[in-house]
């Protein structure tokens, strides 16, 4: 079975049990007016298969400095999710599309910055040479699904924002903070794609 074969079965038979997280908090997952985005799960093709993520750069409006999938914003000249997550990876670090096998979407996310986030998921071959949008990216890197998906390497953490604690899961990985809603759209794949 194929990497991509291996994906698509667990997204299509995950456990009716699971409890997927849903929102940086309950009242966001009721707000109403969300800005609708979609990200880039770019997983690469390998033996140990990882998942490709980007460092925003620090001059970036909305999360600056942070850990992300390659996405943003669904504009109206988008087709549908899958091709605003892929046009967004292709202007953030020069990933074709024609080289992503999309796979399917997994569980949406909405986030305290008012975002409704759908994770499309997409099989690409390894060691692309990716280039960062100087604009938006200082730097993409690739972490092991080995890593992202061992509870082991994962902590519950909380700050104060707006007012309030705010709780969420974070990681490292070789110098970078991996946390927030990019960090909890993992939490769900490592549930949902457990039998990858």
């Amino acid at each position: 079975m194929t990497l991509g074969e291996r994906l698509a079965h667990a997204l299509a038979n995950a456990d009716p049990q699971t409890i997927y997280l849903t929102g940086d908090s309950l009242e966001l997952a009721a707000a109403p007016d969300p800005i609708a985005a979609a990200v880039l799960v770019a997983v690469t093709n390998r033996t140990d298969p990882g998942i490709i993520l980007t460092k925003r750069t620090e001059t970036m409006r909305r999360h600056a400095g942070q850990v992300a999938f390659p996405g943003g914003r669904i504009d109206p000249t988008d087709r549908d999710v899958i091709a605003a997550a892929l046009r967004e990876a292709e202007e953030e670090i020069a990933l074709p599309p024609h080289r992503v096998d999309v796979i399917g979407t997994a569980d949406r996310y909405r986030t305290g910055t008012g975002f409704d986030i759908v994770p499309v998921i997409g099989v690409v071959p390894p060691d692309l040479a990716l280039i960062p949008s100087e604009a938006e990216v200082a730097q993409v890197f690739e972490v092991p699904l080995a890593y992202l998906f061992d509870p082991a390497n994962l902590r519950r953490a909380s700050a104060m924002w707006q007012g309030r604690e705010r709780h969420f899961y974070e990681m490292e990985w070789d110098g970078h903070r991996i946390w927030g809603a990019t960090a909890a759209m993992i939490v769900n794949l490592s549930r949902r794609l457990r039998w990858a």
